[in-house]
């Protein structure tokens, strides 16, 4: 698994699969006139290419138990720690559904998710547009609280035996989520990162479970001069 986005300010990000991570680095080796320095840091890992070009992972679940600059590659501690074995709660939320569940290495063991119908805004205008909106915000209100009890039935009792919580979906309806106090435990636990998903269902839930294990990677061009 290699997704790739455009990021801000310059530059892609990639997701790489842990057991695919050495290949990954070696390859990138290969292509950039070998490797000048690794920067190891408790939140990343920044390795740059003989020709300048730069990939800064993000740790996630860190931090990482190794800090210090090298020569040449040297990402074994980061390895290590991508490669053990976590177990995770996944929290998915969009307006038009949601999905929980514990996973394993990348495998869903346990799950729940469910639909729910909001209407788009309408573009009318007048009272019609004022009931419309009253409508929608009652739907979502509905969608949210669906998906907050979910999670506390399912993820919340499960707290105590996983190793971190990756929330992925709508950053605004998981915004709203915070505020459900029952959900306080699960929400301190979250890592920073937010995966970006279509509506939550059970293919989804699976392509989450291994995305939250996988390691970011940002390349970078050289600036010139």
């Amino acid at each position: 698994m290699v997704k790739a986005r455009e990021v801000a300010g310059g530059g892609h990000a990639v997701e790489v699969a842990p057991d695919r991570l050495e290949g990954w680095f070696a390859r990138f080796a290969a292509r950039n006139d070998g490797v000048r320095s690794t920067l190891l840091g408790p939140d990343e890992v920044r390795v740059t290419g003989g020709t300048g070009v730069t990939a800064t992972a993000t740790v996630p679940f860190g931090p990482l138990p190794a800090e210090g600059e090298y020569p040449g590659l040297a990402v074994g501690p980061l390895l290590g720690h991508v490669l053990r074995p976590r177990r995770i709660a996944l929290l998915l939320v969009r307006l038009g559904g949601h999905g929980v569940g514990i996973a394993e290495d990348g495998v869903v063991r346990s799950s729940r998710t469910d639909r729910h119908l909001v209407h788009g805004r309408s573009a009318a205008g007048g009272w019609s547009q004022q009931r419309f909106a009253r409508r929608r915000e009652g739907q979502a209100r509905v969608a949210l609280r669906a998906a907050a009890d979910d999670a506390v039935a399912v993820l919340v009792p499960r707290l105590s035996e996983v190793d971190a919580v990756v929330l992925g979906g709508d950053r605004r309806a998981l915004a709203e989520l915070r505020e459900d106090r029952r959900l306080a435990p699960l929400f301190a636990r979250a890592e920073p990162r937010v995966l970006a998903l279509p509506e939550p269902r059970r293919s989804v839930l699976e392509d989450a479970a291994e995305r939250a294990v996988a390691v970011e990677i940002t390349l970078r061009a050289p600036e010139p001069g």
